[in-house]
């Protein structure tokens, strides 16, 4: 029991991954760049993305604490720089993950210069916050806390693993103005979601002249946990979960429905304006639901002593065990079929560039007459900002960056990001253009890969598409 919290932490610390993809935000080179604004610029007829290659999306965070400030080599004992990071850690810190992996994607021009846009990709989201005062209830006991009320609200996570059916249509509406919108289908496979819990759990001293002298008290607890296409894998031979999974995946599971929104504006010949707003959405979930709810007061006084913490390294199981059967026989956990709707979380992306240099045509060649009414430059400087909301409240970004097209065929841009992870992110995007094959990659917190433990985010996002241009 002594490494449960180390096991935890270890684990959420190689997982953590987030959603912001600030470097391919923007990169009109790129056709995925649609997913990130259906308004911006599309400057190919038509594009294929190569299956299951076009896009792979990793991107990673941890906010307050990094794989090696555990597990680093120090002086410091491991179990003391554990309860260091449980008491500098608060319960607005967090742990995300975010995987995306496109299957299919694909786009053409009509004769009316609509540009449509379509595709199906997989995504997993999840999200826990640290629950501060339970970590300190497990590792340190109770003994020190007399009277102290643990906050059973602290617990709050999310987990999605989705499969998002979406159709597109992009426009130049004016010389100045690109709007798009987006429609998204999901079919959600796996869901579970435990939010706005309640309560609290104390001990104090109680009468002197009695068997045991504490009391420990639950009070006012209301703590739930929904979930959805989880209950039907109990049982199943780990053999069968994947298929069974893999099944939902093709409108299998539960339904929801959702939209983009995005516009790119330019304001002259040397400033574009661009924002977007994504997963305008919500999941009904009716199928393999069920709902553990448990409300309810109660004061135990039938466990011998107090409770001794994970970090003396003795068994503990037997204490926190009798302590699970007391409370669930006075505060039963209900269990409900009934259905529920949760909302997608929404992320808003808005930037302002600056463009300069040599004005360039289709080819890349200079197009100094500028003809065509708007002005394309070889470099660009610029800021963008980033939300996305969460249950306790939106997590956001803001980034610097410069854009530069270096030969006709290449293209890259530079970012440097200030968000909850970290204030030194460092990013770099490269796009090549070789004939009709177009491929792209982009990854953050360079600076950090000489030591990637050191690093609180890392990110990873590179695809392969096939691009038709503009005769």
């Amino acid at each position: 029991m002594r490494y449960v919290l180390t096991s935890i932490l270890a684990l959420c610390l190689t997982v953590c991954f987030a959603q912001n993809k600030q470097v391919l935000y923007g990169l009109d080179e790129v056709p995925q760049g649609l997913l990130l604004n259906p308004g911006a610029k599309v400057p190919q007829k038509m594009h294929f993305g190569i299956p299951f290659l076009s896009q792979l999306h990793i991107n990673g965070g941890a906010t307050g604490v990094s794989v090696y400030d555990i597990f680093g080599k120090s002086d410091v004992d491991i179990n003391t720089r554990i309860r260091n990071k449980i008491f500098e850690l608060s319960n607005k810190d967090y742990f995300t993950a975010t995987q995306q992996l496109e299957i299919i994607n694909f786009g053409w021009r009509s004769k009316k210069e609509i540009y449509f846009s379509g595709g199906i990709y997989q995504e997993f989201d999840f999200i826990t916050y640290f629950p501060r005062d339970l970590a300190i209830l497990a590792w340190d006991g109770n003994r020190d806390y007399l009277d102290y009320p643990f906050d059973l609200g602290e617990v709050s996570a999310t987990a999605d693993l989705l499969t998002v059916y979406h159709f597109g249509a992009n426009k130049q509406i004016t010389k100045k103005i690109t709007a798009g919108i987006r429609v998204k289908l999901y079919s959600s496979m796996m869901s579970i979601r435990s939010t706005d819990n309640a309560g609290t759990f104390t001990t104090t001293l109680g009468d002197a002249n009695s068997e045991n002298i504490y009391e420990h008290t639950v009070a006012d607890a209301d703590v739930k946990v929904h979930t959805s296409g989880i209950a039907s894998l109990d049982g199943m031979e780990s053999s069968e979960i994947p298929g069974e999974i893999i099944g939902r995946a093709f409108f299998g599971g539960n339904i929801g429905f959702g939209a983009d929104l995005g516009v790119t504006y330019d304001i002259n010949d040397n400033f574009t304006a661009s924002a977007s707003i994504l997963d305008l959405g919500v999941v009904f979930h009716s199928k393999d639901v069920e709902t553990y709810h448990a409300t309810g007061s109660y004061t135990l006084d039938g466990i011998e002593l107090i409770f001794p913490p994970l970090s003396a390294g003795q068994s503990t199981l037997p204490y926190y065990d009798n302590l699970e059967d007391e409370i669930e026989e006075e505060i039963p956990i209900d269990t409900i079929t009934s259905g529920y709707s949760q909302l997608r979380p929404v992320k808003f992306n808005a930037a302002l560039k600056y463009s300069f240099g040599k004005t360039m045509g289709k080819s890349g060649e200079c197009d100094c007459m500028n003809m065509g009414g708007t002005v394309e430059r070889d470099q660009a400087l610029g800021v963008q900002f980033y939300s996305i909301f969460r249950p306790k409240g939106p997590q956001m970004a803001g980034t610097l960056f410069y854009y530069r097209r270096l030969w006709e065929f290449l293209s890259a841009k530079a970012t440097y990001t200030m968000d909850p992870y970290s204030f030194s992110n460092v990013g770099l995007g490269v796009v090549t253009d070789i004939g009709k094959f177009n491929f792209y990659v982009a990854a953050d917190n360079l600076l950090r890969y000489g030591n990637i433990a050191k690093a609180k985010s890392v990110s990873l996002q590179l695809g392969f598409n096939i691009k038709i241009d503009e005769e």
